[in-house]
């Protein structure tokens, strides 16, 4: 169903367009995708108070986890691991009292968003003064979003996540790790599981910290532990969440044998089993390689232009280039996570163009929008 013009604004954006979209065509649920307004408490109220089952975590746990400050706090409560940091800075001598006391080198980071975006690295108080009005001004320009706070900057750092999944009653699954620390402008470049070099007492924790953090939310549905691991020190430390299904998602499915967007589905229709009872052990390994297109001849600056050739491997049992056409394939469609009430209509709406799905079985109606 046609939502609107292409600018996004007018279309994937436009709540009362999607909503009126629900109501045409008589879905049950909307599944957001994992773009757009994946992590919009508004939309996901505005679903609920429409009577449609929004496919993904609570409004109110999307607003206790989508800042990062208040992540950061909620995580302290429950003793999970912390980078020294600090909460809200609310001005720039108080950037520098706080940078003095967690010591530099340090990080600032906007406590909205993503993607690096705001980041800045400052080394000493002179680079702190360089810094601090540009972090505020990049955040409030892409996020609505002034706030800045402090974290000790760690020079050997990899990010690495923890896959999670919550039934929204207090029970919660680890189903693995991903290594994304390959990362190109603070965008990921390659994800893998299981994050190489960990040994099992280490993952193990990951794992169990992760569950810890989301079950005293009582979690719904699927989510991403993002962690930063010190190579130095053998130490791992909090980040953030990210509140629904990230692009990664398929590196675990393919080792857990898993389609996690079933799950949601699934768990949004009050047809998903005790999650115990699913929980997988990965198998194997899997990796994801993300392509970026960017202008060698203007300062590799983003571009969006056409890929001319594409040679697979002679063998035809390799799969490698299948993977390069999957990927050119989710750069231009889209996926995600959410669930919430319980309904009754077999109907769903999908509101981002889906990716083929795996395991879907006979009888399941999926309608995309």
């Amino acid at each position: 169903m046609l939502l609107g013009p292409p600018p996004a604004s007018e279309s994937y954006l436009n709540q009362a367009a999607i909503l009126e979209a629900a109501r045409t065509t008589g879905a049950a649920a909307i599944h957001p995708g994992y773009g757009f307004l994946s992590e919009s408490a508004q939309f996901a109220e505005a679903c609920e108070a429409n009577g449609v089952v929004f496919l993904g975590p609570t409004p109110q746990q999307m607003r206790a986890l989508g800042l990062k400050h208040t992540a950061r706090e909620i995580a302290e409560r429950e003793n999970v691991p912390l980078l020294s940091g600090t909460r809200l800075l609310l001005d720039f001598s108080h950037a520098l009292e706080d940078g003095e006391r967690c010591g530099y080198p340090i990080i600032l980071k906007s406590t909205a968003g993503g993607g690096g975006i705001g980041m800045r690295v400052c080394r000493t108080p002179d680079e702190m003064a360089d810094n601090f009005a540009a972090a505020v001004r990049l955040s409030t320009a892409n996020f609505g979003q002034s706030g800045v706070y402090l974290e000790r900057y760690v020079e050997k750092a990899r990010h690495i996540e923890v896959q999670v999944f919550g039934d929204g009653e207090g029970k919660v699954i680890a189903l693995g790790e991903r290594d994304c620390s390959a990362q190109r402008r603070n965008q990921k470049v390659i994800e893998e599981t299981p994050a190489p070099g960990l040994g099992p007492e280490l993952r193990r924790q990951l794992w169990e910290t992760a569950e810890r953090l989301t079950r005293a939310l009582r979690y719904r549905s699927a989510g991403t532990v993002e962690f930063l691991y010190d190579s130095d020190r053998n130490e791992f430390f909090f980040l953030e969440v990210n509140t629904r299904l990230q692009v990664e998602h398929a590196v675990t499915e393919q080792v857990t044998g898993v389609d996690l967007v079933e799950w949601m589905v699934r768990l949004g229709a009050g047809e998903l089993p005790p999650l115990e009872n699913l929980r997988p052990k990965p198998q194997g390994a899997s990796i994801q390689v993300r392509i970026y297109a960017e202008d060698a001849a203007r300062g590799f600056r983003p571009s969006n232009g056409d890929y001319a050739v594409l040679r697979p491997d002679a063998r035809e049992d390799h799969c490698a280039w299948r993977h390069v056409a999957r990927m050119l394939l989710h750069c231009s469609t889209m996926r995600s996570s959410r669930p919430a009430s319980k309904v009754s209509k077999p109907t769903w709406i999908i509101c981002a163009a889906s990716s083929p799905s795996r395991n879907l079985r006979p009888g399941d109606s999926r309608r995309a929008c």
